[in-house]
């Protein structure tokens, strides 16, 4: 390996953003409304990962404020590189994306225009082997995207009941498989803990059959989505973080969600048509105004990357964007 060869790369070519001139377009409107309305509007990327989606919105629009959420300690410092020369613009805080309400009333800020979730596991987070997210090679059994807190995909491998291993896999990995892998793990954490991904791998391997394993991609794909949606709590996160989003706009205000699975994609789907939804009682003869929705549906289903966009960036190929934007002021 030469000198350059293990020079990391710069933030910028390691992140590919996922929809990106799509989803500038769907904010662009309120953007503008607040900037018009203001002279600044305020947007919120939830999950700033390594900044690509807050580099092209602070480029884009020159009078907005920014204000990027991550857990990850590691994603915040480079995104802090990779945005250092808007630094007068932003607000680049270490949070939980449910956290949104809190984070934006300890800033003083009145209300957002715009906010925008890139969900699921980043590149940053895929590409750094030492966090366990990958199973393509051995690592050890982390997979938090806090590495400053919380229990380890070990600590769930090694700890959990059966039963609830068959739970965590079958609800979170969608893996017909859930039994015989829960069966597996408990067997073989008997002879020795688990450690690392490749023993993990293993022993998914030594259970999955061949043939469902050459139809439906790598036999321990959806146990590692599993694990690490447990590990990171992030349906739960997600089930809270979507509507204090909503809640946070002013009136014309838009959030954009990107999901990866379909887990994530129901939850989004719920809290969208919930807002966008009249609460008058069936058969109630005058819609009163507390009633009326505050809500409006931005995009017809999900919206997903072009041919073009899959080959440009082929982790983009699972991606399902849905929008909505506020239309009446919060009750």
């Amino acid at each position: 390996m030469t000198a350059d060869d293990s020079t990391p790369r710069p933030t910028s070519e390691r992140h590919v953003p996922v929809l990106l001139e799509r989803c500038l377009a769907l904010m662009e409107p309120a953007i503008r409304a607040g900037i018009d309305a203001r002279g600044t509007a305020v947007v919120v990327d939830c999950t700033l990962g390594m900044g690509g989606h807050s580099e092209a919105l602070l480029r884009r629009f020159p009078e907005i404020h920014l204000v990027g959420l991550d857990r990850d300690l590691q994603a915040l410092a480079l995104a802090g590189e990779r945005l250092a020369p808007f630094a007068d613009r932003t607000d680049l805080v270490h949070a939980v994306y449910d956290e949104i309400g809190d984070v934006v009333e300890e800033l003083g800020i009145g209300g957002v225009d715009a906010v925008l979730f890139d969900l699921g596991v980043s590149s940053l987070q895929l590409d750094e082997r030492d966090r366990g997210f990958a199973y393509s090679y051995d690592a050890p059994l982390d997979m938090r995207m806090d590495t400053s807190a919380g229990q380890t995909a070990a600590d769930v491998v090694n700890n959990y009941p059966e039963q609830d291993l068959v739970r965590i896999i079958r609800a979170w990995g969608e893996e017909k498989f859930a039994g015989r892998i829960a069966s597996a793990i408990v067997r073989d954490r008997e002879a020795a803990p688990f450690s690392t991904t490749g023993q993990l791998v293993e022993t998914i391997r030594s259970v999955v059959p061949a043939a469902a394993a050459r139809t439906g991609g790598h036999p321990a794909k959806r146990t590692f989505q599993a694990l690490r949606i447990e590990v990171n709590e992030e349906l739960d996160v997600l089930d809270r973080a979507v509507p204090a989003a909503m809640r946070s706009l002013t009136v014309g205000g838009r959030v954009v969600v990107m999901s990866y699975h379909s887990l994530e994609d129901k939850i989004t789907k719920r809290h969208f048509a919930a807002g966008s939804k009249s609460s008058a009682p069936v058969g109630f003869p005058v819609e009163l105004e507390e009633h009326k929705a505050q809500f409006r549906t931005l995009t017809k289903g999900t919206e997903k990357p072009t041919e073009q966009e899959i080959h440009e960036n082929p982790r983009a190929a699972s991606a399902k964007l849905r929008a909505v934007e506020r239309i009446l002021q919060r009750r």
